[in-house]
């Protein structure tokens, strides 16, 4: 018989009753009944029930073992009295009487945290011991799944066509988005290199390379605030890339991967088969994000004209400032003066005075349109914005003015609490939208510099021509996927010519040089025939998140960092000796410094 096991905890059934088997795994849950001791024996396939009474030779040495002792035991397959059969366990029908045990590993202390049981512990102490966090039955359930998806997402690579290819791990410092975590060099003196940010330009030099197809599920490092959905170090990418290939192309390849993945692991809930193609501008006006949540049906539009010279001042006088507008955020069936107040309290969370606000409500021979805003606006005016939102007797709609950048996000997050106290999101669906026609280029309200908004490598629409005018007129072809208010993908098609590459960079304040400089394998390949390519990158933590129904990126990570970029299980960050800073050339100043 094999030292550790014959069967696995999952495999012993009615079929079994009789043999002589072998089973190994920890001390699930401990039972003392009258003197029979009972013990649920788990591994990483199952449960199975295993007892010892004072007949076995070793009761003393089993009425020692506590919750998570990993133990070895032999014993005999017996059938359980109808009665006891537990119909929620694959081995429910049987039970192992022990025979011979041995422990493989002791508990020699206080556990820090259960694992039997669904009791909730604070996230510090689940990830100082998560060794003990992951062999929680949700958090087995969760890594099995990840691990279940990124097989399934490369065997769909491979079914297309792609091949996967490695990209380094140590390079050079490049602008995309974040901080680097850079990397000093002993070989070479106050040089340093960078951990990569993601593959960007080493995708784009394997199509210089001539290779048709690439993908790899990529490590990715940016020393980034962290949030709930984001890891503040490292994440893992679908990383992928095509020659001569357009936008559309793109979608049409990444479509039936990613959705075929939410089929296969989406627990039967609804993945859209059409998703729609949605501009970056009217993402912003209808969404209030370029990640919108589509299972919301709540779509926001402009209503300035109803405002225009209207009795309500504040509004009024707002319209008369350039690049100003009034937006409306319908609220179906959130017409109460309750809910209304409801959502005032939000704004002032937000650090608004509140939020205009109309309902409608019946009054018995008609509707009657109810709030300060009715009563300041007139009757005609509240009458025209209930016919342009489409809303009926016990429905609402709130308001919000200004310069939308300074407000968008503010209306964005209302629809969404809207959408969510009025029970309209549909909980049972995976919603997809692309998002595209992103500008190139934003602004520094404070300094006036023009600056790269989105990837850097992009192709803007209109190539060359396109660079000639305003910088902020100018579009990319870049594009994003969002799913249930989460972005999942995203990507572009490259600049792939070196004279639009260098005037893209001048304009965001990069000269000849600095590219050159910067960016010169890349720029370097571009002189040599590059063919038009594109991309784009599917974040695997988000993706698993969602399958696996967490709100928490970490609950679908094996090792995360906390909400401080701490590991606190290996100590990380920690200080380095004296003896690896002089090899590196290098002196630690005080934090204070």
């Amino acid at each position: 018989m094999h030292a550790y096991r014959s069967h696995s905890c999952a495999d012993l059934s009615a079929a079994d009753v009789g043999q002589d088997i072998r089973l190994s795994g920890w001390v699930h849950r401990r039972r003392d009944h009258g003197g029979v001791i009972f013990i649920d024996l788990r591994d990483a396939y199952g449960v199975t029930q295993v007892l010892c009474d004072p007949d076995s030779p070793v009761f003393s040495e089993v009425e020692k073992l506590r919750a998570e002792y990993c133990i070895r035991i032999d014993g005999t397959v017996k059938a359980r009295d109808p009665e006891l059969v537990n119909k929620k366990l694959p081995t429910g029908e049987i039970e192992v009487f022990i025979r011979d045990m041995e422990v493989l590993g002791d508990v020699t202390g206080e556990l820090p945290l259960q694992v039997f049981g669904d009791q909730e512990y604070p996230e510090e102490t689940r990830l100082r011991y998560r060794y003990l966090d992951l062999r929680r039955e949700k958090m087995q359930a969760n890594m099995a799944l990840r691990s279940d998806v990124v097989a399934s997402i490369r065997k769909r690579m491979w079914d297309k066509g792609f091949r996967e290819y490695q990209t380094p791990i140590i390079t050079a410092s490049s602008p995309e988005g974040a901080r680097d975590f850079l990397v000093p060099s002993r070989l070479h003196p106050g040089k340093f290199y960078a951990l990569p940010q993601a593959p960007q330009q080493f995708k784009q030099l394997i199509m210089a390379s001539g290779f048709d197809k690439y993908f790899q599920i990529a490590p990715c490092f940016r020393d980034e605030d962290p949030r709930a959905d984001r890891s503040p170090t490292d994440f893992y990418q679908l990383d992928l890339e095509m020659s001569f290939v357009e936008q559309q192309d793109v979608f049409d390849t990444i479509q039936p991967v990613i959705g075929g993945v939410f089929e296969e692991f989406g627990g039967g809930r609804k993945v859209d088969q059409t998703w729609e193609q949605i501009s970056y501008k009217d993402a912003a006006l209808w969404y209030g994000s370029d990640k919108p949540d589509l299972r919301n049906p709540i779509k926001m539009q402009v209503v300035s004209d109803h405002f225009a010279g209207s009795g309500f001042a504040i509004f009024a006088k707002l319209l008369e400032q350039d690049g100003t507008e009034i937006r409306a955020i319908p609220a179906p069936g959130g017409g109460s003066r309750k809910f209304c107040d409801r959502m005032n309290a939000f704004a002032q969370k937000e650090g608004l005075p509140g939020m205009g606000y109309i309902f409608w409500r019946d009054q018995g021979e008609g509707m009657e349109a109810a709030g300060p805003l009715a009563k300041n606006i007139g009757p005609e005016r509240t009458e025209a914005i209930r016919q342009q939102l489409g809303l009926e007797v016990g429905d609402a709609a709130f308001f919000l003015g200004g310069k939308p950048k300074a407000f968008e996000a503010v209306a964005g997050r209302a629809r969404n609490v809207i959408g969510e106290d009025l029970k309209l999101i549909d909980e049972d669906r995976f919603a997809f939208c692309w998002i595209v026609d992103f500008p190139i280029y934003e602004k520094d309200e404070e300094t006036g510099a023009i600056d790269f908004e989105h990837n850097p490598f992009s192709m803007p629409q209109g190539g060359m021509d396109a660079l000639q005018g305003d910088p902020l007129d100018v579009l990319g072809f870049q594009y994003d996927l969002a799913c249930n208010g989460y972005e999942l993908v995203s990507g572009a098609i490259r600049n792939h010519k070196p004279e639009v590459m260098l005037k893209a960079f001048e304009i965001a304040g990069y000269d000849e040089a600095e590219v050159k400089n910067r960016f010169g394998g890349l720029y370097q390949a571009f002189q040599y025939g590059a063919p038009p390519h594109g991309g784009c990158a599917a974040g695997i933590d988000r993706i698993v998140m969602l399958l696996a129904n967490q709100d928490n990126i970490r609950e679908v990570i094996m090792f995360p960092m906390n909400q401080r970029a701490e590991d606190l299980m290996m100590g990380a960050p920690n200080d380095p000796q004296n003896e690896q800073l002089r090899e590196l050339h290098l002196r630690a100043l005080p934090p204070e410094a």
